[in-house]
């Protein structure tokens, strides 16, 4: 394997660590700002990623989207995953801020990556294209911001998706407890133990070009 493409492999992995750990740790840290100190407690704020690994999530599906194209005599596919998440108390955000509180904190992550994407996107415009004639840092370091943007536009969107156990799902939730539509939020309760399926589902066949690569192109276009 040439030094480039371990350079992209490197470049794909920490960008990934960057936008799925950042992603937790904004859940935690917004819990926290309304008085739930679990994710504090439990070590889950900080940025040590040993920490936040999740076997299927941090290790298998990354592995599994990107080498296995490749292995079918295609290009490495896209990465895509999510750490272990952290543990939060919604009956003390509540308690503390209410519904509204635990919407925010349900969108912290989300936020977090598609923030992470702007900035990442200003850096790959400011930034010239490398080129054979540049050193192997420059090379990666303009490898690592475009994973980042990809990346963390991959991860906003798809937890924007109301699938169940996820954060779309979660603010969905949420919010119909708060106008009291008790059915739309026993059901997203009540199948979170399914969600990890949707989400091989959308993976492994077409829905994912409509649900996910979709609307992340039209956000990458947007936002190059």
């Amino acid at each position: 394997m040439e030094s480039i493409d371990l350079l992209k492999i490197l470049a794909a992995v920490l960008a990934l660590a960057v936008a799925i750990i950042g992603h937790e740790i904004m859940h935690g840290w917004v819990a926290y700002m309304y008085g739930d100190t679990t994710a504090k407690n439990a070590g889950r704020l900080s940025i040590n990623p040993l920490i936040h690994v999740d076997l299927v999530g941090t290790i298998i599906v990354p592995a599994t989207m990107y080498f296995l194209p490749m292995l079918l005599g295609g290009e490495s596919g896209f990465l895509f995953g999510w750490a272990k998440p952290v543990p939060i108390n919604t009956a003390t955000v509540i308690r503390s801020g209410g519904y509204n509180a635990a919407m925010q904190v349900d969108l912290a992550g989300i936020v977090y990556n598609f923030t992470m994407a702007t900035l990442a996107s200003v850096a790959v415009i400011a930034m010239a294209q490398p080129t054979t004639a540049d050193s192997l840092v420059y090379i990666f370091a303009y490898m690592f911001v475009f994973q980042l943007l990809i990346i963390n536009v991959v991860l906003g969107v798809f937890n924007l998706l109301p699938i169940p156990q996820f954060d779309g799902a979660h603010f969905l939730m949420h919010l119909a407890l708060k106008y009291r539509v008790n059915a739309v939020a026993e059901f997203f309760y009540k199948n979170e133990r399914y969600g990890i399926i949707v989400v091989l589902i959308i993976l492994m066949t077409p829905l994912k070009n409509y649900l996910l690569l979709m609307p992340v192109q039209a956000i990458l276009q947007l936002l190059t």
